[in-house]
């Protein structure tokens, strides 16, 4: 795989980020639904996951901006992109899935569909958010040469 040119790659980020913003107002008519008995759904989970969506947004758009400030190879800086592309639509899918499905899925337990939620949300937000926010912060190192 190529490397991409930085600003390839925070237009991606910033077009990745107006996504879901404009998912994060959908799923505004989500939670408006399910406070309103129209639908059953959990609907302080779809409120998280509506809120999730704004601030995956903020954080690529932050990612986007500061791609040029960071020490980071042009492979380290595509992982980037993508750890935090993935995590964050990830983090708004899975959390309005389980406001749909109304698990928790913060732990296992006997059932099924929030073990499924759980697992899911472990490999797809937990762990690439935790790799992304690392390899971000790592990116802004300084050196003595570099203050």
């Amino acid at each position: 795989m190529d490397a991409l040119p930085i600003a390839v790659l925070a237009r991606k980020l910033g077009r990745s980020a107006a996504l879901l913003i404009v998912l994060a107002l959908f799923t505004g008519f989500l939670v408006a639904g399910a406070m309103t008995k129209q639908f059953d759904a959990e609907p302080h989970a779809l409120l998280a996951a509506h809120l999730n969506a704004f601030l995956g947004a903020f954080w690529m758009l932050g990612v986007a901006w500061s791609l040029p400030l960071l020490r980071l190879s042009a492979k380290s800086q595509q992982a980037l992109c993508w750890l935090t592309i993935v995590s964050n639509y990830a983090n708004w899918f899975l959390t309005g899935l389980k406001g749909i499905l109304k698990v928790v899925g913060v732990t296992a337990t006997s059932d099924p569909k929030n073990n499924l939620i759980y697992a899911a949300l472990s490999v797809f937000v937990v762990l690439p958010s935790l790799a992304a926010g690392l390899l971000w912060l790592w990116g802004f190192r300084t050196t003595a040469e570099n203050p």
